[in-house]
C-alpha cells in the first residue's frame, strides 16, 4: 500500500527529505515561532503572547481563541494588507444579529487549499475521470471552484452540479455525463444513490458535514467501494485532513495545522481520547489562529497508519451543539434503505421530522427509539414519497437548532 499523498505534499512544500514525527515537530515549532514574531511585529491580536516557545508542549499553556473572538476582532486577527485578500467567508445571514464571523484568505492560502484537495482527490480520481461536484459554486475562489481547479490539475473533468438540483436533474446528469466519482456531503450522496441509483458512480469523497455510521455503511454498500472522508473548516482554509487508501482516519496537514484534543475543562487529552478539536493554523497567511476551539468533537488516532505515514490522523468528526444533534437522528432514520432524505425542526417543545422515502419502508421508521432519543420532546413524524422535483431538504450542513 502506498503512503498517504499528504506525505509527498508536505515534503514538497517544506523541502523535507523524510516525513516523520521529528521532522514534522521541527517544522511546526519553527512556523509557530515565526507566527508569534509576526504577531509582535504587526501588533496583532496575539501580540501579548510570548515571542518564542522552546517546545511544542508549551503551546498548551497559551489561551484559547473562540468563535466570539473571530467575530469581534477580525481586523486585529488579520496579518496582511487588505490588498492581498482574495476571498472572505462570512457566516452572516439575513437573520444574523451582532458581529458575524469572517475568515480571510490570500492567494497563497487558496493555493495551499487546492494542493491539499489534489492530494486527497488523487486517491480516487485519475486522468480522464469525470467527477460530479455537488458543493456550492459561488464565484471566483469559492469552494466548488477550488475543488474544480484541483480536479482539472489532476487531468480529470469536473461536472459543476452544485447542491441545489432536483433529484430528477441529478439523475439526468448521471445518465448524460457518466461520472465515475462524486465529491460532496455524505447525506447528499446517499440521497442521490437511493433515488437515482448508482449509475456510473464508483468512488466518492465526502466532506462538509457529520457522517453517521448508518450513512457511511449505506453509501459504501451502494457504491461497492469505501468512502474517502475529508475534514475541513473555513478557519483552516476549507481543508485540513484527508483519507488515504487504508481508510484508517484522516491525515492532518501538519505543516499547516497543529491539532490538539481538549476536554470540557480545556485540558489537553492524550491521543486516542475523544474531545473537542483545537487548531493552531501555522500555515495560514492572512488570518492564522492560535488554539482555536472548533466546537467539533473527535480524537487523534494513537498509532501510525498502516499506509506507513506518521502524520496524525483524525477519527470521525461530529459537531455537538447540545444533547441531541441532527446526526443522532440521521443515524436512526437512514438505517432504513427507503429513506432518501429527512429534515428536523423544533417548535415549542415539539420535534417535527419529515422523511422522504422511495418505495416501501423495510421495517418502518423507529418511532419508539426516536421518541426515546428526543425525550422529553414531543415527537411528530411525517413521511411522504420523494418525487423527481424534490431537492435536498438541507442546503448546507444538517442541523437541529434549539435542542
Amino acid at each position: 500500500m502506498e503512503r498517504s499523498r499528504i506525505d509527498a505534499l508536505i515534503a514538497q512544500q517544506e523541502a523535507l527529505p523524510e516525513i516523520n514525527r521529528e521532522s514534522l515537530a521541527a517544522v511546526q515549532l519553527r512556523k509557530l515561532n515565526a507566527l508569534l514574531r509576526r504577531e509582535r511585529e504587526r501588533d496583532g491580536f496575539y501580540r501579548s503572547l510570548p515571542e518564542k516557545l522552546d517546545s511544542l508542549e508549551e503551546l498548551a499553556g497559551l489561551p484559547f481563541t473562540t468563535e466570539e473572538d473571530l467575530a469581534r476582532h477580525a481586523p486585529s486577527l488579520l496579518l496582511c494588507s487588505q490588498a492581498q485578500i482574495q476571498r472572505v467567508l462570512s457566516d452572516a445571514t439575513s437573520g444574523t444579529t451582532g458581529a458575524a464571523k469572517r475568515v480571510f484568505y490570500t492567494q497563497e492560502d487558496l493555493e495551499n487549499t487546492i494542493q491539499l484537495y489534489m492530494a486527497g482527490l488523487g486517491e480516487l480520481i485519475f486522468p480522464g475521470s469525470v467527477t460530479l461536484v455537488c458543493f456550492p459554486f459561488s464565484g471566483p475562489f469559492g469552494l466548488g471552484e477550488l475543488i474544480g481547479q484541483a480536479i482539472c490539475r489532476l487531468g480529470a473533468r469536473p461536472i459543476k452540479a452544485g447542491p441545489f438540483l432536483s433529484y430528477g436533474e441529478y439523475g439526468a446528469l448521471l445518465e448524460r455525463e457518466k461520472p465515475d466519482s462524486f465529491v460532496g456531503m455524505p447525506v447528499q450522496l446517499l440521497s442521490i444513490l437511493r433515488f437515482c441509483g448508482r449509475g456510473s458512480l464508483r468512488r466518492a469523497l465526502v466532506s462538509g458535514d457529520a457522517c453517521p455510521q448508518s450513512v457511511i455503511r449505506a453509501c459504501e454498500e451502494l457504491l461497492g467501494t469505501r468512502l474517502f472522508p475529508h475534514y475541513g473548516s473555513r478557519e483552516m482554509g476549507m481543508a485540513g485532513a484527508i483519507c488515504c487508501p487504508a481508510h484508517e482516519g484522516m491525515h492532518v496537514r501538519e505543516n499547516h495545522i497543529i491539532p490538539e484534543i481538549v476536554d470540557r475543562t480545556g485540558q489537553v487529552l492524550p491521543h486516542g481520547e475523544w474531545g473537542e478539536l483545537v487548531i493552531t493554523t501555522i500555515g495560514m497567511e492572512a488570518m492564522p489562529l492560535i488554539r482555536y476551539r472548533t466546537g467539533d468533537f473527535t480524537r487523534l488516532l494513537p498509532a501510525p497508519c498502516s499506509c506507513g505515514s506518521e502524520t496524525l490522523r483524525l477519527d470521525w468528526v461530529e459537531r455537538k451543539a447540545g444533547r441531541l444533534s441532527a446526526s443522532d437522528l440521521d443515524e436512526l432514520l437512514f438505517a432504513d434503505p427507503a429513506v432518501v432524505d429527512c429534515r428536523y425542526t423544533l417548535e415549542d417543545g415539539q420535534l417535527k421530522l419529515l422523511a422522504l422515502i422511495k418505495g416501501e419502508l423495510a421495517a418502518g421508521l423507529p418511532e419508539e427509539k426516536l421518541a426515546k432519543l428526543a425525550a422529553p420532546l414531543r415527537l411528530e413524524l411525517n413521511v411522504r414519497e420523494a418525487v423527481s422535483e424534490d431537492r435536498a431538504l438541507y442546503r448546507g450542513k444538517r442541523s437541529l437548532s434549539g435542542v
